[in-house]
């Protein structure tokens, strides 16, 4: 693949965007940079509460208004960042969206990050998001037949471990997974690929993500499904799933590969390969028409899922 193959939409942000940004040394600035400022559509609330009494994680609830009415649909947004990086209000702007195109609540967790605070913590604390939702449907106002687990990025590989996890817990499952780009898979750190269309996400910077995730080093033996969805044996059971990627993309062959084996386990899947687009396009340039479709299709896709009889 050549740089003029990226997506017309995307060549003039691809020229001077980085392979990747995490390093070791960088993430203490880098999280000390603040969330930019977001215009969000008008008719839209924003709200938090925590957790647990600890406020060592924290839900933003976002709803458009009016507020009251029959109960809504849910959506859980858990944000990407490898791992190391991001907070829930540097989506506020994609999550009111969502609220609005959808008549839903969307809840995005706040979730501890690595490597101060390692697997399985992040994903304790999107666990505890989704039953609190279920738990306390009723006083949010929301429909708990009517969920979505979703998520971009490390985001969307703890969106993925969530569908495992509650499965395995009985818990009632989603309407649909969302899985927007999704880390997946530590052992793509073993493979050898050419870097030059990577942008943002790089080999070394998802060695670093997985390695501060994990606690060890990772593609070894005995790294759990739950910190690493891929590594699942049986998929059967699972809640349908939407997978969106890029063709330049580091996690383009493992995102595949999952929804094949999700596909060859029965559990229904549209898979959205967009040609030409590096991770985190639609972050990046949210007003391309290619980042507008790609939304665009994440909204139909839960749509349809609600509209499935379970």
């Amino acid at each position: 693949m050549h740089p003029t193959d990226f997506h017309p939409d995307l060549r003039a942000a691809a020229r001077w965007l980085p392979r990747g940004v995490v390093k070791a040394w960088l993430l203490p600035l880098l999280r000390r940079i603040p969330a930019p400022s977001q215009k969000l559509p008008a008719g839209v609330t924003v709200t938090e509460r925590p957790l647990d009494g600890r406020g060592t994680a924290s839900l933003r609830i976002l709803r458009s208004t009016p507020s009251d009415g029959p109960p809504r649909p849910a959506v859980l947004w858990i944000h990407g960042g490898g791992y190391v990086l991001g907070r829930a209000k540097t989506d506020d702007a994609r999550c009111a969206h969502l609220a609005k195109r959808l008549g839903a609540t969307v809840f995005s967790v706040d979730y501890r990050l690595a490597p101060e605070h390692p697997f399985p913590t992040p994903l304790d604390d999107c666990l505890a998001a989704y039953e609190l939702l279920h738990r306390e449907a009723a006083a949010l106002g929301v429909d708990p037949s009517r969920m979505v687990i979703a998520g971009q990025s490390a985001g969307g590989g703890l969106a993925a471990a969530l569908v495992l996890r509650a499965h395995d817990r009985g818990l009632p499952p989603p309407a649909i997974q969302l899985l927007v780009y999704p880390m997946l898979d530590d052992r793509t750190v073993l493979r050898t690929v050419d870097d030059r269309l990577h942008r943002l996400w790089n080999p070394a910077s998802n060695r670093l993500g997985w390695t501060s995730y994990l606690g060890r080093e990772p593609g070894g033996e005995g790294i759990p499904d739950h910190a690493a969805p891929a590594r699942r044996s049986d998929l059967r059971g699972l809640a349908p799933a939407w997978i969106g990627v890029g063709t330049a993309d580091l996690f383009l062959d493992e995102d595949v590969a999952y929804a094949t084996r999700l596909r060859e386990a029965g559990v229904p899947v549209t898979l959205d390969v967009v040609e030409g687009a590096f991770h985190g396009f639609d972050a990046v340039t949210p007003g391309a028409p290619v980042s507008r479709r790609f939304f665009d299709a994440q909204v139909e896709a839960i749509e349809r899922a609600f509209a499935t009889p379970r």
